[in-house]
């Protein structure tokens, strides 16, 4: 996701709820070299239904690839985590939800809070590229790759805030950081709804396929998202998103909230 006519500045954002909704809190986190821009039109759709939503900017993010390349995956999920407990604390019921990178840090944090539930669009787990297998020797060798460009974009160019350039060091700490989370996945026992684009050059089939194998709630729904592409909440099928994220919240919060929200 590229250039727009006005882009915006990345910021965390931080809505307190509105009307029987406000019960119900969503923290929702970005992807990797991403920032919140990627994810608004959601957090901005949920907050509009009067849910309380939070969706902090990750450290390293937001900035300058050189901070991102300072940063740990462990700094990341730690300000994910924070954002949750202080939404949770807030709220009666309490929502962890992803895009890309962020599925994988909202599914770890799932495994390590009562999370009411977890949404996530296209959660990576996993890589396509086969050299990250010696990521951490090749980052001294190389100190920069190109992000990720998908072939065959559906989506407008839009502004997200995304790095052009991609830090070895910071891959690095991404395959550490799928790894933690894919070592959570028994032990959430939430409800999991996952929307998967057809179409993703990003993520590979693989890490749904984990998901599938490992997660240890037994309640799991996947979406698929047919006309879109890796960032799903900036592309055509966004609406499938919100429509289904939101009846997903509504459903599975406790139902001393849910009963006054429908």
């Amino acid at each position: 996701m590229r250039e727009s006519s006005k882009p915006s500045m990345p910021a965390a954002f931080s809505y307190p709820g509105h009307g029987r909704n406000a019960r119900i809190g969503i923290a929702i986190c970005h992807g990797f070299t991403g920032s919140p821009l990627s994810v608004m039109p959601w957090a901005l759709h949920l907050a509009e239904q009067g849910f309380a939503v939070s969706v902090p900017l990750l450290p390293g993010h937001g900035t300058d690839w050189r901070e991102l390349a300072r940063s740990g995956w462990r700094e990341w999920a730690g300000a994910f985590d924070a954002a949750y407990v202080e939404l949770a604390g807030r709220t009666e019921a309490c929502y962890v939800a992803g895009l890309s990178m962020g599925g994988a840090v909202a599914l770890r944090t799932a495994s390590r809070h009562p999370v009411a539930g977890v949404a996530v669009v296209n959660p990576g787990l996993s890589f396509y590229d086969r050299r990250v297998r010696i990521i951490g020797i090749l980052k001294y060798f190389q100190r920069t790759t190109l992000p990720i460009v998908e072939a065959n974009p559906t989506a407008a160019t839009t502004e997200d805030g995304d790095y052009s350039q991609t830090p070895l060091a910071a891959v690095h700490q991404l395959k550490k950081l799928f790894a933690a989370a894919r070592r959570g996945l028994p032990r959430v026992t939430a409800p999991v709804l996952v929307l998967k684009s057809d179409n993703d050059d990003v993520v590979p089939p693989s890490s749904l396929a984990m998901i599938r194998r490992r997660l240890g709630s037994a309640d799991l729904a996947v979406i698929p998202l047919p006309n879109s592409g890796h960032v799903a909440t900036l592309d055509n099928d966004a609406p499938v998103i919100f429509e289904n994220s939101t009846r997903f919240f509504h459903e599975h919060a406790p139902h001393h909230v849910s009963s006054e929200t429908s």
